[in-house]
């Protein structure tokens, strides 16, 4: 430090050191009175020689007041007498304020700024449902429930990313079936870069303050995690835990269902109706809102308005308007930007076929069996084994209606394994002790229990099936065991006599389909690769037209006429005289 330095900082030592309390004016600037700020001098009031009150204001607007006494004059400085701004800020903190600010009204100029700040190319229908639909519904109670394929994860995320743009979004909760957190999580990050969090036991038990939900602002959780846990819907009923905006995928599994008069609530229908009542903004969405009944159906749009859908549902009495409340496009309406169809035209139509008569007589004898045991299940008293019961049975109905060798097996199956369980039982019989005819390993179903096994991965649901299929009954002793055995020894054999014999329509019928679709008559009209120069490739060896056999005619009749065609006038010279095929030539 050379000498001019040292002189400087004397006199700054000077000047500080000179200011004293009388120098506090109205209207000066002061440092000193809060941390890394400055403060407004309001008013003095001394009291003797030796301090006083000041009153300030800060740059917030706060006003506030302190006492100073004399060893306090080394802290403060007078920044400017009677300005309060100095002006001698940090100008990158500025810079990053402005920014701020900026981006906070960018909505204001870019009416799709989520578009633009996302990775996605979004199609016109998911625009509209977002930008024209969603986004001016304030608050949004909706249901989007657009066919399969039409992206209603992309139109949710650039909700959500609109809505934090805007500022009217900080806390969201998305519910989803346990299959799809994962994937939820993953397309929020990587398209919109929101950092999404999967609720779970570990992070519950872990929360700082008991409840996870106040911690986090992005939550996701798994449907039954929070419609069967009583305690995680406690957590989320504390008043301080409200949301922004609550999105409910595969809604339609929150749904409630009117039998006899009666209408039966499910857990997960009770949950909608809690989260209805902690968010502002609710969304469901579904591709299958309507499963054909009215009446459960204005139960389900009942989560979004309880008003309106309010009381018993009476056929030809209660009609809603619902068009403000949910929008659903199909596949065919669906559009890309010039205009052409997003997915390709879909025809389908049904091919009958008719049952040879021991196929016939097989489904007859198996149906009813399904029938009898689904009778005795409901005369269960216990309404979880009556639904492990039922389960089994529609396993059993599907086998059957795909092949006589599926229901063979599994009908072998089925009694291989009753007969090891009428052993232990008799084993445990003679030895004095009681049991239940059901192993006590078989899990327990009940109709939510099986919706959720529709969205399981393949390899448990399968899993699921063969041990349910071969263990569950409605047999209610042993003497009842015995007899759904021999009737189930009945049905093997049956079953086997059909899969020996060789006929199998339903197989049959297909292969039909199948070599009149892919025969070359068939395709002939299709756009292929264009042919390949003449000797181009491998010379094939000469083979002389034959005519096809009689059972082939009705396979390729017009290839055969068209080839026959040909031959005749390529064999027949100008002249009209005959003429020998080139590789009759000598």
């Amino acid at each position: 430090m050379d000498n001019s330095q040292l002189r400087d900082a004397n006199n700054n030592d000077k000047f500080r050191s000179a200011m004293k309390l009388e120098q506090l004016q109205t209207n000066a600037a002061i440092r000193g009175i809060v941390p890394d700020a400055l403060v407004t001098v309001v008013s003095v009031q001394w009291y003797g020689s030796e301090a006083l009150e000041l009153t300030y204001k800060t740059a917030s607007g706060k006003v506030a007041n302190e006492l100073l006494y004399r060893h306090d004059e080394a802290r403060l400085e007078v920044v400017e007498q009677g300005r309060p701004w100095s002006f001698d800020g940090d100008g990158a903190l500025f810079r990053l304020v402005s920014e701020a600010q900026r981006i906070r009204l960018a909505h204001l100029f870019d009416p799709v700024l989520a578009v633009h700040t996302s990775i996605v190319d979004p199609l016109p229908h998911q625009i509209t449902a977002v930008y024209e639909t969603m986004l001016p519904r304030q608050p949004l109670r909706f249901l989007l429930a657009d066919d399969p394929g039409a992206g209603k994860t992309i139109m949710a995320g650039l909700l959500i990313k609109e809505l934090v743009a805007r500022g009217d979004l900080q806390r969201c909760l998305i519910v989803c079936p346990g299959s799809l957190a994962e994937q939820w999580q993953d397309e929020l990050y990587r398209r919109f870069h929101l950092p999404f969090e999967i609720l779970t036991n570990d992070k519950l038990e872990a929360a700082r303050t008991g409840n996870w939900f106040l911690e986090t602002n992005l939550c996701i959780a798994r449907l039954d995690k929070l419609s069967r846990n009583e305690d995680v819907q406690q957590k989320l009923q504390v008043p301080d835990c409200r949301w922004d905006l609550v999105v409910c995928d595969e809604a339609h599994k929150m749904s409630a269902t009117v039998f006899g008069g009666e209408t039966r609530y499910t857990k997960r229908y009770r949950l909608g109706q809690l989260l209805s009542t902690l968010t502002r903004h609710f969304l469901l969405m579904s591709a299958t809102p309507h499963n054909g009944k009215e009446a459960d159906f204005q139960l389900f749009m009942a989560l979004l308005d309880g008003d309106r859908f309010e009381g018993r549902y009476r056929d030809g009495v209660h009609t809603a308007d619902v068009s403000d409340l949910m929008r659903r496009m199909v596949k065919e309406s669906l559009l890309k930007f010039d205009g052409t169809p997003l997915f390709p035209e879909r025809i389908a139509y049904t091919v009958p076929y008719r049952l040879s008569d021991a196929e016939a007589a097989l489904y007859r004898a198996v149906t009813d069996y399904v029938r009898e045991e689904f009778n005795r299940a409901e005369a269960l008293e216990n309404d979880k084994r009556a639904g492990t019961v039922g389960f089994a049975l529609t396993i059993l109905q599907r086998r059957l209606a795909s092949s006589p060798e599926a229901i063979y097996q599994s009908l072998r199956r089925r009694r291989e394994r009753l007969e090891s369980r009428l052993r232990e039982l008799e084993v445990l019989q003679r030895g004095g002790q009681t049991t239940t005819i059901l192993p006590a390993s078989l899990p327990a179903l009940d109709n939510e229990d099986v919706a959720d096994l529709d969205e399981a991965p393949d390899n448990e649901v399968a899993a699921a099936e063969e041990e349910i299929l071969d263990q569950a009954t409605a047999a209610r002793s042993i003497a009842e065991l015995r007899i759904e055995i021999e009737t189930l020894k009945g049905l093997e054999s049956q079953a086997l006599a059909v899969c020996r014999s060789g006929t199998d329509t339903k197989w049959c019928q297909l292969a039909s389909l199948l070599s009149e679709i892919f025969t070359p008559a068939a395709i002939g009209h299709r756009v292929a690769e264009p042919p390949a120069p003449y000797g181009a490739g491998a010379i094939p060896p000469p083979h002389p037209f034959a005519a096809p056999e009689a059972g082939d005619l009705h396979r390729a009749p017009r290839h055969a006429q068209l080839s026959r065609t040909t031959h005749q006038h390529a064999a027949r010279p100008p002249g009209g005289g005959r003429h020998h095929p080139w590789w009759d030539r000598p």
